[in-house]
């Protein structure tokens, strides 16, 4: 049995209650925080999980704050769950240097090289150790569970579920890097934290994987198309929907007219994701 993660704060919402916790990861051999939203429906019975991986510089903290997403949780009976988005204070130099490498940008992704593999496991431990965790601490149904993400996080959610299809059994993700060996953000953090050989990359490359993987469920997509990133080329959602029509994978990519990259257009659409994610799960 894992030692009970730490109950930091603790507050009331829509029936339910939003709590933040820390606990020592083995995979990432620090100190790791997550949030957590328990729906009114689980003081009575286990309910299913959805994952949510957030973006590039936020913490546990920011999709709970912003999202508006517990009174939905409530509504349709899901256990909110949100990890940090890396390990942080762990003394690797440079570390806290760059917004977009190092804290805050763990990339879901487990680091191969130094100095970031003694750390920087995410992929570890977002599939099993804090599934496991959560598992045993809370009143969960470990066998009904989805992912969801926004940018970084949509990246992270969509390889989560489409290499662990039996564990994560719907996934859906706002202005995800859907492409990143072709974006600039990714080949900066592939390089640095899996060397500099391509073929490693692919592993963490949603739209290489779907080409390959058996993933049964629907994917849902939303973009907004005021979004900077989207322009920058950063997203190449039309990437990520090519290979899905190769592998014939259904996906429902909506392109949302005048959004941006934002926690407002992310809140606009939170209730279709979550909706999303009810039908598979609660059936």
């Amino acid at each position: 049995m894992s030692e009970s993660p730490k109950l930091q704060r603790e507050y009331t919402s829509f029936g339910g209650k939003v709590g933040f916790y820390s606990h020592h990861s083995a995979a990432c051999n620090t100190e790791m925080n997550f949030a957590i939203y328990q729906p009114p429906q689980a003081k009575s019975q286990p309910v299913p999980i959805l994952y949510f991986l957030s973006g590039l510089t936020c913490t546990e903290e920011n999709f709970m704050l912003k999202a508006g997403a517990q009174q939905f949780a409530a509504k349709y009976g899901l256990m909110l769950v949100v990890p940090d988005t890396s390990p942080r204070n762990t003394g690797i130099p440079g570390e806290d240097d760059t917004w977009d490498l190092g804290s805050g940008a763990g990339f879901y992704l487990n680091a191969t090289v130094e100095p970031w593999k003694a750390h920087y496991q995410m992929y570890s431990y977002v599939v099993e150790e804090l599934p496991n965790l959560i598992a045993e601490h809370f009143p969960v149904i470990p066998k009904k569970q989805g992912i969801f993400g926004h940018s970084m996080g949509g990246h992270g959610a969509l390889i989560c579920a489409l290499k662990n299809p039996n564990l994560f059994l719907s996934v859906s993700a706002f202005a995800p890097i859907c492409a990143p060996m072709r974006t600039p953000w990714g080949q900066n953090i592939f390089t640095n934290y899996l060397g500099d050989n391509r073929e490693n990359w692919r592993a963490y490359d949603a739209s290489e994987l779907v080409l390959e993987a058996q993933y049964n469920s629907p994917i849902l997509i939303d973009c907004g198309t005021a979004d900077s990133f989207l322009a920058e080329g950063q997203l190449l959602p039309e990437v990520f929907s090519d290979a899905c029509e190769k592998a014939r994978q259904r996906l429902t990519l909506r392109m949302q007219e005048g959004y941006d990259h934002s926690y407002y257009f992310l809140s606009t659409f939170v209730e279709d994701h979550i909706r999303h994610h009810a039908t598979i799960l609660c059936g």
